[in-house]
């Protein structure tokens, strides 16, 4: 992963799954700063935009020094964008396949056009919304990939249940005490029938997708 704020994905890559995953040695997972890569005393790596405007843009040649010094072997270059592909499940499976993911966090107004077209790389987005940088959305796609790799989640049946792997949300789930505040779980929850109970997901996943997502039901 490279940025120009490595201390903002520092923590998160020592919590939770991807800490575990990181200290199993299941995944690894290498923070680089694009600033290591300039050439010039002061560090820079942006610059203004030609044909003027506001903001900043990230160069180009720290961000090729920065990729290519990994070396040769296949990689797949991911630049962390709001004008990039929608991040969703079909393409987070698409990159758990990959041996080898590069992750570019963009900052200020963007990276440099030359950056995709010339390593090349691809552009992601999470979201229809602009954040200050691509650190965070690094992240999210980092964690999204990392809970397919094997041996990462421990019961991989639960993968097979979660929202958008079979086109709908996943059902709502409920937990001890069987009543709250006056609110019960479904009684077909309580029943031991485990056949009603899978009937009872299917049809409460899909009045979720309805109420939450139509546009799901739509594809």
């Amino acid at each position: 992963m490279f940025t120009i704020f490595p201390t903002i994905v520092e923590g998160p890559l020592r919590e939770s799954l991807l800490g575990k995953a990181i200290e199993a040695g299941i995944i690894d997972v290498r923070v680089h700063d694009i600033r290591d890569f300039a050439t010039d005393r002061h560090r820079q790596v942006d610059d203004e935009p030609y044909g003027g405007g506001p903001g900043m843009v990230l160069k180009p040649e720290p961000v090729f020094a920065a990729v290519e010094s990994l070396g040769e072997g296949t990689k797949r270059v991911i630049v962390l964008s709001p004008a990039g592909r929608r991040l969703d499940q079909a393409l987070v499976r698409d990159l758990a396949k990959e041996p080898r993911l590069v992750l570019i966090s963009g900052r200020y107004e963007g990276v440099d056009e030359r950056v995709v077209e010339g390593l090349p790389a691809e552009e992601v987005s999470i979201g229809d919304y602009v954040l200050s940088g691509g650190e965070i959305p690094a992240l999210v796609v980092l964690e999204a990939v990392t809970r397919l790799i094997p041996g990462v989640v421990g019961k991989e049946e639960s993968l097979e249940r979660e929202s958008f792997e079979d086109g709908h949300l996943d059902h709502p789930h409920y937990t001890r005490p069987s009543e709250f505040r006056g609110m019960a779980v479904p009684d077909v929850l309580l029943s031991g029938n485990h056949a009603e109970v899978e009937r009872w997901r299917r049809e409460a996943a899909e009045e979720k997708t309805r109420r939450n997502r139509p546009d799901l039901l739509e594809r």
